[in-house]
């Protein structure tokens, strides 16, 4: 696997691979890698004739207050878990290699996509994540973009973004990757104390008792919101930051769950806060992110 840090290295080093017809896959990521993005690296590997992987944690997309200069970082481990699932380029640029002339020059207007659930909470943050993934999609090109069902609202909006703005790539969803216990995998969990690890399992434990609810008749949203409320609540450390249970391609909340919806909350464990979310049928059959997309907006592709 080839280490390349300027976007000249990159585009110098895909370009003869294009040309000769080489199809592209490409798995965005801030670094700091875990299972979780090896599993998105290694689809990307059965599926493309090459792999680029990009390591960058992005300015524009934190907040004033939040958690940028300690976001967890480690070139070293990085490379060798992006070498050991099969990638062939890691790209990782520095914060002036990708804003040569400092962030706030040009941004990505979302829309109201970005409004919603984590919106309301990170304003500003998905036009960031929208503008650096717009510039990795114009230096990289790939044919296939790999991004995981964990940060919903973000493959969302990207998927729209790629639909509206007519970038010519697929983008690909693949499903949660969780801890044995459920848990989803995530750069911030090492954030959480052996305690708070424990407590940080009722995120998933109120997804799973939502689905249990469908499963038993119920469809009154705000009796499933009450319920996973409930159960987060056990954790003594929890504060809600959003329980939702929305349109899972308008992010509208929902009164009823008559068709598919999308049930998602981020939660406070101690200071770090924690995302998850699963796609229901009315049945309680949970769905895959792909399902769903492909199954409703088959015109898009």
């Amino acid at each position: 696997m080839e280490l390349v840090k300027t976007v000249r290295e990159i585009r110098t080093s895909l370009a003869p691979l294009r040309r000769r017809g080489a199809r592209i896959g490409f798995v965005p990521t801030m670094g700091y890698l875990h299972e979780g993005h090896a599993s998105l690296i290694r689809a990307a590997r059965r599926e493309n004739d090459v792999v680029v992987v990009s390591d960058f944690v992005n300015p524009t997309q934190f907040g004033p207050n939040e958690d940028f200069a300690r976001y967890p970082r480690d070139l070293d481990r990085d490379r060798t878990v992006a070498a050991a699932a099969g990638a062939d380029f890691l790209f990782a640029p520095s914060v002036e290699e990708m804003y040569p002339d400092g962030a706030g020059q040009f941004f990505v207007d979302v829309g109201p996509l970005a409004g919603h659930l984590c919106g309301r909470s990170r304003p500003g943050h998905f036009r960031g994540v929208a503008t650096v993934v717009t510039k990795l999609f114009n230096i990289v090109q790939p044919h296939v973009a790999y991004f995981g069902q964990k940060d919903y609202q973000q493959a969302l909006i990207l998927r729209r973004m790629v639909r509206d703005l007519f970038f010519p790539l697929r983008i690909t969803v693949y499903p949660t990757v969780r801890e044995p216990d459920g848990l989803a995998l995530s750069s911030r969990n090492t954030y959480l104390s052996p305690t708070e690890r424990q407590e940080a399992v009722v995120l998933y434990q109120s997804l799973q008792e939502a689905g249990r609810s469908l499963a038993a008749g119920e469809r009154d949203a705000t009796r499933l919101r009450h319920r996973m409320e409930e159960v987060v609540g056990r954790a003594d450390s929890s504060r809600v930051d959003y329980i939702e249970i929305v349109d899972p391609l308008t992010l509208l909340p929902l009164e009823r769950v008559e068709k598919p919806a999308l049930f998602a909350l981020a939660v406070f464990i101690g200071k770090t806060r924690l995302i998850d979310n699963a796609l229901f049928d009315p049945s309680g059959k949970e769905l895959s992110a792909d399902e769903l997309f492909n199954r409703t907006w088959s015109e898009w592709e």
